[in-house]
Parts: C-alpha cells; structure tokens; sequence
C-alpha cells in the first residue's frame, strides 16, 4: 500500500511508499528530494546556487545565502525563532541548528565551517568562523571573526568567544589565538564545499 506524498517544497513531495525507490533522472541518480517544510505558513529561503542534502532538513524561518550548503542528516529548525545563514557557509553531515524561544535566533556569518555533529543554540557565529566536530555553541553565546571553537567544545550560554580565539574543553576557555595554518584552512573549506555542493546539483542531487 502506497503512503501519500507529502508536499514539502515546489515541485517536491518526500516519497512515503515502502519498497518503491526515488525516480532516476537521465544520469541514473535517484533523486531523493531535502525536507523542506513551512512554519505557521513561513517557508525557508533559499539564495543562489544553495545545496541541501538528500535526508537534510530546512523547516520554518530560514534564510540561506548563496552558494551554502546543508549536508546530510543535518537539522535547521527556525520555528521557535529565525535562523539565519550567510553565504558560502557549510552546515556537514549531522549538524542541529535551533533557536531559543523568542529570545535567541541562530544567526550564522559568511564562510563559516560548522563540522560534522556540531550543535547551535540561539547563538552567533561570526563570518569565516569555524565550530569543529560535535562542537557545541549554546543560548547566547556569540563566536566573533576568525575564531575556532575546538572538536567537543561547549560554549556555555552568554560567552563570547574573541575575534582570532581557539577555545576548547568542556566548558570551553581560551586557549591560544588560532594559528596561521588554521585560519588557511578556514579560508579554503568554503570553496572546497561550494565544489562539492556544485559536483552533487550538476547531477540533479540536493536542490531545494
């Protein structure tokens, strides 16, 4: 028995039925649509050349600038408040991104490199940042320019974290300023997504 489809997007439904696989385009790639769904009748937007994964979720009042892209299994919620996420900026595979409730929205900056796992709380996020694997960045807390929050890290609420500042541990401090090679990894991770997102929507994978 066939599930109904489930409008999620224009032109795009999440394939409920059991058993039956996506449709394949020309190229053979079964194209498994992102969740895209409305909040109280408020969608996400979506800027130019944006990917969003296959399995990926964007619900309620998100707003994604050109050329950023949301990875597999990751989560943008803007449903309690707004999120917002600048160009060029890459949400990997199993990210969450909420907002606390009428209080805090998420606002993310330019270029920034939110790592695999990571977790965003009603925070900001300076342009070209960097928030490592299963880091976490919570109420009120703001990552200026530059700064790097380390794999496992928690920002606890309300810290701010320095423009150029490594932090790291549990709850995270300063540890040093990031070094030279760090911030050249920062510059060359948003490009390094922008390929990969555009090598995946050549081949009809992660419009949303």
């Amino acid at each position: 028995m066939t599930a109904p489809a489930l409008p999620v997007a224009a032109g795009h439904a999440i394939n409920a039925s059991v058993g039956d696989p996506p449709d394949s385009d020309a190229t053979g790639i079964r194209a498994v649509p992102p969740i895209v769904l409305p909040f109280k009748g408020v969608w996400p937007r979506f800027g130019k050349d944006v990917f969003v994964a296959p399995g990926a979720a964007v619900i309620g009042d998100v707003e994604l600038g050109d050329g950023a892209s949301v990875w597999f299994g990751a989560v943008v919620r803007g449903d309690d408040d707004s999120v917002r996420i600048g160009a060029g900026t890459n949400v990997q595979d199993g990210a969450v991104i909420h907002v606390f409730k009428e209080q805090y929205p998420t606002i993310i900056g330019a270029r920034v490199t939110l790592g695999h796992g990571a977790r965003l709380h009603g925070c900001i996020v300076e342009d070209d940042a960097m928030v490592g694997i299963s880091a976490t960045v919570l109420d009120g807390a703001h990552v200026e320019t530059g700064a790097i929050v380390a794999a496992g890290a928690v920002v606890s609420p309300g810290k701010r974290v320095g423009a150029g500042e490594l932090w790291a541990g549990c709850p995270a401090r300063l540890v040093r300023p990031v070094k030279p090679a760090e911030r050249d990894f920062i510059r060359r991770n948003s490009p390094h997504y922008r390929g990969l997102a555009a090598a995946y929507l050549a081949i009809g994978v992660g419009k949303p």
